[in-house]
């Protein structure tokens, strides 16, 4: 359904306010317009690109301190965090993360986006992957935008053991899928 300019503007600025990581490209097909008008309506409307709203988002949402890692360390780019609760990062798929001949991404970086995703996670200065159980569920190509899930789904004290369960994501189909044993120090929060 064709809109005129001032619609589809106001109807812009609403899915972009309800989902601030949904790309020009998704956004053109959702409107039925070309790349290029996303992009002048975003100008118009001083709504910055899909990088800058990511950013925004996360200094935002960023209460709480990562304390187990430096974030230079975690794997993707952490946009959501609550200690010992849950965390939100997302690893866009470039060229050196794939193999040349079928640009499908090595398995190693959606385990490290998961991984060091459920270690930033726990809320103690030394926090390590003791055990995981992973799956991946289909495969990932260049190009592709990676949003892992942490939930912590079990604190147990007396061990220093925490349980987190990590599911990663491309447009909504589930791509990886893991439960991660961390270590924890035990150290007063």
């Amino acid at each position: 359904m064709k809109r005129n300019k001032k619609e589809r503007q106001s109807l812009l600025t609403d899915t972009i306010k309800d989902n601030p990581f949904i790309t020009d490209e998704e956004l053109a097909e959702k409107f039925a317009v070309s790349i290029q008008t996303i992009r002048l309506d975003r100008l118009e409307l001083s709504i910055p690109e899909l990088r800058e709203r990511i950013k925004n988002v996360a200094e935002k949402r960023f209460e709480d301190e990562v304390r187990s890692l430096p974030l230079e360390e975690v794997i993707g780019e952490i946009i959501d965090i609550e200690l010992d609760q849950n965390a939100i990062s997302i690893l866009d798929i470039k060229r050196e993360h794939v193999f040349k001949r079928n640009k499908i991404a090595r398995g190693h970086h959606l385990f490290a986006q998961a991984n060091s995703l459920a270690v930033a996670v726990i809320n103690d200065e030394l926090a390590l992957t003791a055990k995981s159980n992973i799956q991946f569920t289909r495969s990932v190509k260049e190009g592709e935008r990676v949003i892992a899930k942490a939930r912590v789904t079990k604190i147990d004290s007396d061990n220093g053991r925490t349980i987190v369960e990590v599911m990663s994501y491309v447009n909504n189909e589930l791509v990886f899928k893991g439960e991660f044993e961390m270590y924890r120090s035990n150290n007063d929060k």
